[in-house]
């Protein structure tokens, strides 16, 4: 569906009409399938690539516009962000060869995309969310100017009557309200396409829909989002909250998000899906439409069904039921959404066989899963799947509750193996790819592993900014190499270190999370103690909102004690000496700019706040620190040992220069 014809209008009349296309085309579909008129008697595969831009500190790199001008290759499209960038392989032909054509094609187009991109100062990046991305990267501004992303926007934004919420809990817990579908741009896929015939569809689709958890399981890749570790995939939950129009005071009402997984097995045909999605979730999209679906049946030609087609682009279930024409024939495909973007395209070729194996192992072991498995233990498995990777515990077929590295293992790479055997996939082929899901999952180093541990490796080096920056250069250079994630080595900041220093960067890659605040009412001798306790120069003032209210200093407090000869009073609450209405700043603030604004009002902190509430703090001696890191670049770079460059707790950690004026 080309995108510029998609239309913004919102009134009733036009909504309706578009809504009697959608029963035509739904109608004309349930003609070809009863007339048979679908494609048969071959199956074929593809694949679509998304991707991210960096600039040369790994940051998002909004340069779709400058790649695209230098671009002839019609399967080079663009997607949400400005730094997003998407390919599409051409059709094969399930059999033979095709995972050595679809690397091949792959890795044929990602050197096509880098040249593009480097052209302009950029570097691609297959992963599923990048790490360095900040939240102010998913501004209006650095939407694609395409008139179907502004549509969607717009259209959710009315359904969903204000900003979007997120709770995403894991190691760390995420946070946050966004008043844009941008946050959807996060996340990025190497999709997978699977063409079956119609009598065969539901039996397919409800295997698909089985095997989605280990297949995901074994190919986690998107474990880290705004520097929080959050779920292994945590794209599985981002996506379904970017897109979520459901209110959150539906008291026992069942609603499914846009995004989804499904609601139960498929019963007789593909039209089940399309019609519940057409039940449960309003027309967001309209376009001009030229064709009358069944009387172009009764004139003997395939409709084309762009009202169905681009109803069924805004509902993203994660295995989606797709139509096509190829050659003048219709057909229907099974789509993969589940699987990340990289680590690396082998990688990705891995999971997809992994997946089209078990698929078609299934199908034969199973003639009716539907009857072997409850849809819902389907669905646990995939939420376990995305939230704990390999270490899931999976309700299988069988009736047994099972580790997931162990299922993998055990049970799901032989029956992959026979149904690619079966399938008549070249044999060196078969031992390539899933030997190397095989060994990936033995060395539990998935994607997302290998970046947890990273981190944690990290832990102590450099700032929050600097190891995910390294993390994502590693990444890089690793994805150059073309071997597979299993056989990575952990990233280090002394291997990939690029200093982050103040001028590309904001306040939020340094300042302080974890806080300790009181309530204006609090007794100053608490305020005293908390200070000593944990060796902090300012304690922030906030209410029950977590609105900034206040700030105390350290020589605040000092000032206090003299005038009271050095005696404490617990009677006094800490309003009476707080400063109001401190100087604030949002967290997106450019580094040079916070220095700037601390050299003029002559403070030692700064309270960083985001749309009214509390989310962190800067001080002087956080920029002291940036300054020691960037002194240290050449040894850094030069030492033999990184080790001796760990950071070493200081008792004056957070703590302001003795000569900074308390300011407002």
């Amino acid at each position: 569906m080309g995108e510029q014809n998609v239309q913004r209008k919102t009134d009733d009349a036009v909504l309706r009409e578009f809504t009697q296309h959608l029963l035509r085309d739904v109608r004309a579909l349930e003609m070809m399938l009863r007339e048979e008129m679908f494609e048969t008697g071959i199956r074929r595969l593809g694949a679509e690539q998304e991707l991210f831009m960096v600039d040369d500190r790994y940051d998002p790199a909004p340069i779709i516009d400058e790649v695209l001008e230098r671009n002839t290759d019609d399967r080079i499209v663009t997607e949400l962000t400005r730094f997003n960038i998407e390919f599409n392989m051409d059709p094969l032909v399930y059999g033979g060869d095709c995972f050595r054509q679809m690397e091949a094609a792959t890795t044929e187009l990602l050197a096509e995309v880098r040249n593009l991109v480097n052209a302009v100062g950029g570097e691609p990046v297959m992963t599923g969310i990048l790490p360095t991305a900040h939240l102010s990267d998913f501004a209006m501004d650095f939407m694609t100017p395409r008139p179907r992303y502004y549509a969607l926007n717009e259209a959710l934004g009315r359904l969903r009557g204000g900003p979007g919420q997120y709770q995403i809990r894991g190691i760390d817990e995420l946070f946050l309200k966004h008043d844009s579908i941008m946050l959807e741009g996060c996340n990025t896929s190497f999709q997978t396409h699977f063409q079956v015939t119609p009598d065969e569809f539901p039996h397919f689709y409800n295997i698909a829909q089985v095997v989605a958890a280990p297949v995901l399981a074994a190919a986690t890749n998107s474990p880290i989002l705004f520097g929080k570790r959050l779920w292994k995939e945590t794209r599985i939950a981002l996506f379904q909250q970017a897109v979520d129009t459901r209110s959150s005071n539906l008291y026992l009402r069942e609603m499914s998000p846009r995004v989804h997984f499904g609601s139960k097995w498929v019963q007789d045909s593909v039209t089940e899906i399309f019609k519940e999605d057409i039940a449960r979730f309003r027309v967001l999209l309209t376009t001009d439409l030229e064709e009358h679906p069944v009387h172009v049946l009764q004139e003997g030609g395939v409709p084309k069904l762009q009202a169905l087609q681009l109803h069924n682009g805004t509902v993203y279930r994660w295995n989606r039921a797709c139509y096509g024409i190829t050659e003048g024939k219709p057909h229907l495909r099974i789509e993969n959404r589940v699987l990340p973007s990289g680590p690396t395209v082998v990688d990705e070729v891995a999971n997809a066989a992994f997946w089209f194996g078990l698929v078609s192992a299934m199908s034969e072991m199973y003639e009716d899963v539907a009857s072997e498995m409850d849809f819902d233990d389907a669905h646990h498995n995939f939420i376990a799947a995305a939230r704990h990777g390999l270490s899931s515990q999976f309700d299988w077929i069988d009736g047994r509750t099972l580790p997931a590295h162990e299922l993998v293992l055990e049970t799901l790479i032989p029956q992959a193996r026979k149904g690619l055997e079966t399938s008549d996939i070249a044999q060196p082929d078969i031992d390539r790819y899933l030997g190397i899901i095989e060994e990936r999952v033995e060395a539990r180093q998935t994607g997302a592993d290998w970046q947890l541990q990273s981190v944690q490796k990290m832990k102590n080096i450099g700032t929050r900014s600097e190891r995910l920056t390294a993390l994502t250069a590693s990444m890089v250079e690793h994805q150059k190499t073309g071997e597979p994630v299993h056989t990575w080595d952990l990233a280090t900041l002394d291997q990939t270190f690029v200093p982050s220093g103040m001028s590309t960067s904001h306040v939020e890659d340094y300042m302080s999370t974890d806080l300790f605040t009181v309530h204006e009412n609090e007794s100053i001798e608490f305020v005293a103690c908390l200070m000593d306790w944990q060796r902090i120069r300012h304690v922030l003032i906030e209410d029950e909102q977590h609105r900034l209210v206040g700030l105390v200093s350290h020589r605040t407090l000092l000032r206090h004690l003299a005038d009271r000869n050095g005696t404490p009073d617990g009677g006094v609450p800490v309003r009476e000496i707080m400063i109001r209405e401190p100087v604030s700043v949002e967290p997106d603030l450019p580094t040079v700019e916070a220095v700037k604004l601390m050299r003029e009002q002559k403070i030692g902190a700064l309270p960083v706040v985001r749309e009214g509430q509390l989310v962190g703090i800067i001080t002087e001696s956080d920029f002291i620190e940036i300054a020691g890191n960037l002194l240290d670049d050449t040894l850094r770079f030069d030492s033999p040992d990184p080790g001796s460059f760990e950071h070493v707790e200081n008792d004056e950690a957070n703590e302001s220069s003795p000569d900074a004026e308390d300011g407002a």
